[in-house]
């Protein structure tokens, strides 16, 4: 009996022990965007990583399960914590990864989603935009200029017709990174005011998708803004779209900054 008992109690033992080194796995949550979601066919989920895990070894796991990641290797992001990183940033228990693809390139009132300080207004949204009321939100009386951007959704692609686009985002990312752009513009030109606003979900025909506006007491440097922030936001802010014809659907790929690190 006693050697009985001694090797229950040796058993306990190697269970607890084991029942540790499995919890000692790290914990993240990823998501999936854009084409990568209709590839791993999930939009996130709770996964496992050994101590000692980076970015690198993430990618991996998930290109062993869908050899098509590893095929886009080179156009595929990957965000730690809603901010870009490389592959050898370090993981942590609790830490966020999103794969991204390539971007698209592309109430009556939108929701204030993030404002701040010198007035700025920066904003993602499943309303209509409406510039007009934008613009006079952002005028105080001192602006000699204010140059509106507007895109919008035309009706073909490439001799395609074209029934309507759908627009999805990395919504926390998206909104850190277009304020981010939008702030750095203002900074760095004579201007006095600058809003972005992306509309998300189903577009038709004719409607605005994206809205920049710029205040500034003189036209050059509010154009030039205005410039800078809708092509800085189609190569950086984490937004995709999906179009559709009448034969079938897309995404349509644009391509991120130079400066954005690449899985491959």
């Amino acid at each position: 009996m006693p050697s009985i008992a001694c090797n229950m109690s040796f058993a306990t033992q190697v269970t607890s022990r084991a029942s540790v080194i499995l919890n000692d796995q790290m914990r993240a949550k990823v998501f999936f965007f854009g084409v990568l979601r209709d590839v791993a066919g999930l939009e996130s989920e709770d996964a496992e990583f050994p101590p000692g895990a980076n970015l690198r070894s993430v990618f991996d796991s998930y290109a062993e399960r869908f050899p098509q990641f590893r095929q886009m290797a080179s156009s595929i992001v990957i965000a730690h914590n809603r901010e870009f990183a490389p592959l050898s940033a370090s993981l942590s228990e609790g830490d966020e990864v999103a794969f991204l693809p390539p971007v698209s390139g592309g109430a009556a009132q939108p929701a204030l989603l993030e404002s701040g300080a010198g007035g700025h207004y920066f904003c993602l949204t499943h309303h209509a935009i409406d510039a007009r009321s934008l613009m006079a939100g952002l005028q105080t009386g001192a602006e000699g200029a204010v140059v509106t951007f507007e895109g919008t959704v035309r009706n073909n692609t490439k001799g395609r017709s074209t029934l309507y686009l759908d627009y999805s985002c990395y919504e926390p990312m998206a909104l850190k990174v277009m304020s981010q752009i939008g702030r750095e513009i203002a900074a760095s030109h004579a201007v006095a005011r600058i809003a972005m606003v992306h509309r998300l979900g189903r577009m038709l025909v004719g409607e605005t998708s994206v809205a920049v506006i710029v205040t500034a007491p003189h036209r050059r440097p509010a154009f030039e803004a205005a410039l800078e922030g809708i092509n800085r936001l189609k190569r950086f802010v984490p937004i995709w779209k999906k179009e559709h014809f009448a034969d079938g659907e897309v995404w349509v790929e644009g391509e991120w900054d130079a400066s954005v690190p690449a899985a491959g």
